[in-house]
């Protein structure tokens, strides 16, 4: 078959305004935690494990007393008793005894005048150990897999079970069972984790980067044992989070005590090797994918099983099924998770955090049904799409899965490929690949309070709860104002990620900008009211302004608040809001089930010799309701995809089995993609609101926007080369051979 030819279109041009707080990061005038540097202030440096379980039989801190500038060193010895909180990524907490969890575990932190002070010392903390046998990995001899339905007794956790999938194996037309592996990973977001703590008059001030300063707020509360109103966090911006950053660190109290203690601010700054060890990650897991289809290519029957890594201490738990269950109108699925215990720190939510690693193995094993049925793999998906929740028979507030498919095959020219592998090339010689996958993300709210403030000097004060991570969610809140108040979006400030400002939840699981819009412009829409009922006869005309209202009116300023919850919330969830606890809700509500989706189409090319693998385009179409800030929305899938196109073909992180932790802990081994790996991406939407989600329509976005893109290059790179690859990332030694 002759070669086709190869055509891309363009970018679209980027629309929406610009980035509310762009020229402050360029200039660098964004002030993050560790930018603190104040005379007087205190370094803090951690010592860390160098075994990966057991115990700290002696501690010796006297050389790095003696070193010029250390103020004290603290050990489980003096650090005295403190509670474990609650609100951490883990239980587990170190200092409060002997114990030895994982490698890279604190054992002391020493506070100096000087961070190089406090890093000298550090390493002459002398410390013994008794180490016991510990598990590395999911492979390991004394590794235990443990039913997550038995360890985890709660309905959330539960196997996912709709008709009868066991049985629809028996006679089946076709069928696949299919095995697929995924590593651990590591979040590496430009700000690393930093905290400084100061004491004022008995009332604890911490600046962290953090998603969840009210968590942060309350654990530290509980942990040192005084009232949350006596501390206050301040996290307004911070350069990444990716998950890694939306619970309570475990040295964050450390650094607490010590500036009580000493009765001066003190910082501490991880070092990146630092955050790989002590910091949450996404963990390890091993699927099995079994699919039945009948010979007109219709799905029958799936089981979907994982087994996931936690922690000796804790049980995180996986969810991964959740999504495989939704993403086709399948009448027979089963989905089961089993957890395996290693002796590591808890894993946690990376971006897309089970979503990835199981849209990766179902979507993989979807193409590979479609081949065993001979179906184009577009139409496969479209066939075999759903029309209601397949798990609850509950109708989706809005699901527009083939809208994303179609537009995304006729921009990519999907209609060019050909079906056999190995029957596309270059003109240089290049394999040519093109795969597809889809991707679908829980579409989440939670409780939230905002107050929108209009000053006579035309200055708008919005306080509500969330946190600027870079996902442009200032952005979309200025906008939103200022098409509310016909002000202008400069005039906006906003207040984000601060306890004092207003309750400040959990910004995870891309509900932060479906929880604080709402809000916003209902408080917004409240103060235009209550200007124009007390306006005079201006009040009607198109296009007055709040600000012409207000001076109208005579009053200096202009304020109303509003809460919101998700459907079917109690007004009680606003408690669990100012208590620093989750309220999310989603995807299953009352009358509906809400799921954002995408579709993903990428082209990939390989060098015949050495099989070196490019990605030079993607297209992306997503169905997020209402897009609120297109600039900001575009920027988000473009994120998203660069970070699928790293797990697929880059990250790792090497687990040492020999002695524990993790052997790729900086960002010289831990390979990720850099912009000469990154080609043309191209985002659309379908952009129908979802107006029974919210008023606004907006649904999630930055976590949906990751998802399948993995599988897509998987697919992609078995189009061009005939070779099925099951294990996550794709190495060159992979394609070469037979």
């Amino acid at each position: 078959m002759a070669n086709p030819t190869i055509t891309t279109k363009k970018n679209t041009p980027r629309a929406g305004a610009e980035r509310v707080d762009a020229h402050d990061k360029v200039r660098g005038a964004t002030r993050y935690a560790a930018d603190d540097a104040r005379p007087g202030l205190l370094h803090a440096a951690l010592v860390p494990s160098r075994i990966a379980r057991g115990t700290v039989t002696r501690i010796d801190t006297s050389a790095a007393l003696r070193v010029r500038g250390v103020r004290t060193v603290l050990t489980h010895e003096n650090v005295g008793s403190f509670d474990s909180g609650g609100f951490g990524f883990q239980s587990f907490y170190p200092l409060r005894s002997t114990q030895i969890a994982y490698r890279g575990q604190s054992v002391a932190m020493v506070v100096a005048d000087t961070l190089e002070a406090a890093r000298e010392a550090a390493g002459l903390v002398v410390v013994a150990y008794d180490a016991t046998p510990f598990v590395a990995t999911l492979d390991a001899p004394d590794a235990e897999p443990l039913t997550q339905t038995a360890v985890l007794p709660q309905p959330m956790f539960a196997d996912r079970r709709v008709g009868d999938p066991e049985g629809a194996l028996a006679g089946a037309a076709v069928t696949v069972d299919l095995r697929y592996t995924l590593p651990a990973q590591h979040q590496n977001p430009m700000e690393i984790i930093a905290t400084v703590a100061e004491w004022n008059d008995g009332v604890l001030t911490i600046r962290e980067p953090t998603q969840n300063a009210e968590g942060v707020r309350h654990g530290l509360a509980t942990q040192l044992g005084i009232e949350p109103a006596k501390v206050r966090v301040l996290s307004p911006t911070l350069g990444g989070g990716f998950g890694q950053k939306n619970s309570l660190q475990s040295h964050t109290a450390l650094v607490a005590i010590a500036a009580r203690t000493l009765q001066r601010p003190v910082k501490l700054v991880m070092t990146r090797a630092q955050l790989f060890h002590n910091a949450s990650f996404r963990p390890a897991s091993r699927h099995r994918v079994r699919l039945v289809a009948d010979r007109n290519g219709r799905l029958l029957s799936a089981i979907h099983e994982i087994d996931q890594q936690t922690s000796r201490h804790d049980l995180f738990p996986s969810l991964g099924t959740e999504i495989t269950s939704r993403l086709y109108g399948v009448g027979n699925f089963l989905g089961r998770e089993r957890l395996v215990r290693t002796d590591v720190q808890t894993p946690g939510y990376m971006r897309a955090p089970f979503e990835h690693p199981a849209a990766f193995a179902f979507e993989s094993a979807i193409d590979e049904m479609a081949y065993a049925l001979d179906r184009d793999p577009v139409a496969f998906r479209l066939a075999n799409d759903a029309t209601v929740d397949p798990l609850t028979g509950k109708p989706f507030s809005s699901r527009h899965v083939a809208e994303c498919l179609v537009k995304g095959s006729e921009t990519f020219g999907w209609a060019r490929r050909t079906m056999a592998p190995s029957s596309m090339r270059a003109p240089d010689g290049s394999l040519i690949g093109w795969g597809v996958a889809i991707g679908t993300y829980k579409a989440a709210m939670a409780p939230a309070i905002a107050t929108v403030r209009l000053n006579t000097n035309g200055t708008v004060r919005v306080a509500v709860g969330g946190h600027e991570m870079g996902q442009g969610m200032r952005t979309a809140i200025a906008v939103t104002v200022a098409r509310a108040l016909g002000a202008p979006v400069a005039a906006v400030e906003i207040l984000l990620g601060d306890t004092r400002a207003a309750p400040q939840h959990l910004t995870a699981g891309s509900w932060g900008t479906a929880t604080a819009l709402p809000p916003v412009l209902e408080a917004s829409q409240r103060l235009m009211d209550d200007l124009r009922q007390n306006a005079g006869s201006t009040a009607g005309e198109s296009g007055v302004t709040a600000l012409a209202l207000l001076r109208a009116s005579g009053r200096p300023f202009a304020e109303a608040e509003s809460r919101r919850r998700a459907p079917g919330q109690p007004e009680q969830v606003f408690g669990r809001l100012t208590g620093g606890l989750p309220a999310a809700a989603g995807p299953v509500y009352p009358d509906f089930v809400g799921f954002s989706f995408i579709a993903h189409f990428v082209e990939v090319r390989i060098e015949p010799t050495t099989r070196r693998i490019r990605v030079p385009r993607v297209v992306s179409v997503a169905d997020c309701g209402a897009v609120a800030s297109p600039r900001t929305a575009r920027s988000q899938v473009e994120g998203g995809v660069v970070w699928g196109i790293g797990v697929a073909l880059r990250e790792v992180s090497e687990v040492d089995a020999r002695y524990g932790g993790f052997l790729n802990a900086d960002l010289a081994e831990y390979v990720m993609p850099v912009a000469a790996d990154i080609g043309r991406i191209e985002v659309d939407f379908v952009g129908k609101p979802d107006t029974r989600l919210n008023a606004m329509g907006v649904k999630g976005l930055g976590e949906v926007a990751m998802v399948g893109v993995a599988p897509a290059i998987v697919n992609a790179v078995f189009h061009a080369t005939g070779k099925r690859l099951r294990r996550l990332p794709v190495m060159l030694e992979d394609l070469i051979g037979d």
